[in-house]
């Protein structure tokens, strides 16, 4: 491929500029709960339903910090709204911690969950970016219950879940709560520049990554045993814990371990080697030959499980080609860029109501089973978003 980078080209970062514009427009004007928290969006892009979950809060904060940084007017709204709803709502006065879900009653579900944590830590340290009145006391709060309450030195990861009194630790162990808890402890790192949270990231990446993906040929397990062994009869629970392996998290984790590798001084070259082996892998054994879109779930035997396409591997599969490219200059980071995107704007982008689609059936067609509506804006603001701007670490880093 002799031709220059499409990330090189004003067309196309004009077009993904304006992809990433109608994502914040669609979240701006529709998700706002003026009871708190952020509403979920049916497929029209209107406002339904009155639970909210903690990610989906926290998220909102994350992507409308950046939407700050970029100088989005009515941006620093959307963060303070999402800010004092997970301080006044989601936190737990009583116990300590942050509950997974609540409506205006009062909480729906008051487990402690690692996953929830972790993205609370990602928005208290990007809101610290941006000066937020409330983001030190929350920095503060969130990073002091993942260590007294999730962190287990023994293993260097967390562990899963809590009762709302911080009883019945699960014996479960999950590797998608510890993947976003690296995300959101270099994002912590940035911020304070504080070496303990690096210091974490780098051992979950050597515990999921290093040792066990290593292992299996860089397919990331799933679903571990208390002593961090892998749980291949594990049947799945649900959208968050489905049976099997997900090729997106292998995207997810090569863009992370790029990310790694980058802040810590591109010391460790294991770290790039890995993230280069996870996408390649994900691309190879993840990706339908006959229709495109990645699987959502295999099997051990690294055989299709759940078949249909859902949005965000694509996103995630996106940022990781657009950040390994740019640190790691391969044809091959490219071709699956120019890939990626080709399929995502013919089949997932929803050219009538804004956002993506979240999930398409066996014949690339629409449909909802995992998923409803236009489920955040997280994953595809990302993939939007990190194109733009240098791999030098997260956007809120890279945003000038």
């Amino acid at each position: 491929m002799t031709d220059s980078n499409w990330t090189t080209r004003p067309w196309h970062r004009d077009w993904l500029h304006d992809k990433a514009t109608a994502l914040f427009d669609l979240f701006q004007h529709n998700a706002v709960n003026e009871a708190g928290g952020f509403h979920d969006l049916d497929a029209a892009g209107r406002p339904y339903g009155n639970i909210r979950h903690i990610h989906h809060t926290a998220r909102m904060v994350h992507c409308f910090a950046i939407a700050v940084k970029l100088g989005l007017p009515g941006a620093q709204r959307i963060v303070d709204h999402g800010m004092r709803y997970l301080w006044d709502g989601h936190r737990d006065a009583q116990h300590g911690g942050y509950c997974w879900s609540r409506d205006d009653a009062g909480f729906r579900d008051d487990s402690k969950q690692a996953y929830g944590h972790a993205f609370v830590l990602l928005a208290a340290a990007d809101a610290s970016v941006i000066g937020h009145p409330l983001a030190a006391a929350m920095l503060d709060d969130v990073t002091g219950v993942l260590d007294t309450r999730f962190w287990e030195d023994d293993h260097g990861a967390v562990a899963e879940e809590f009762a709302r009194n911080w009883s019945g630790n699960s014996t479960y162990r999950g590797q998608n709560s510890n993947m976003h808890l690296t995300e959101a402890l270099m994002a912590a790192f940035e911020a304070t520049r504080d070496t303990a949270y690096l210091d974490k990231a780098r051992r979950i990446a050597r515990l999921i990554i290093h040792t066990h993906a290593a292992a299996l040929d860089h397919v990331v397990a799933e679903h571990f045993d208390d002593r961090w062994q892998v749980d291949r009869g594990y049947k799945g629970s649900d959208m968050f814990r489905p049976a099997g392996t997900t090729p997106g998290h292998w995207l997810e984790w090569a863009r992370l371990m790029a990310q790694l590798w980058v802040l810590d001084g591109r010391r460790e070259a294991w770290m790039i080697d890995a993230a280069d082996k996870l996408f390649r892998s994900a691309v190879k054994r993840g990706w339908d030959d006959e229709r495109g879109g990645f699987y959502y779930t295999l099997d051990f035997a690294n055989q299709p499980a759940i078949t249909h396409k859902i949005w965000w591997p694509m996103t995630e599969g996106i940022g990781a080609a657009a950040f390994l490219n740019a640190v790691r200059p391969d044809p091959f980071y490219e071709q699956w860029y120019r890939k990626l995107w080709d399929f995502a704007a013919s089949h997932f982008i929803d050219p009538r109501n804004g956002g993506w689609f979240p999930e398409l059936g066996d014949d690339l067609k629409p449909m909802d089973r995992f998923f409803t509506g236009k489920p955040d804006i997280y994953h595809a603001l990302q993939a939007c978003l990190i194109p733009l701007f240098p791999a030098t670490g997260s956007l809120m880093r890279a945003v000038a």
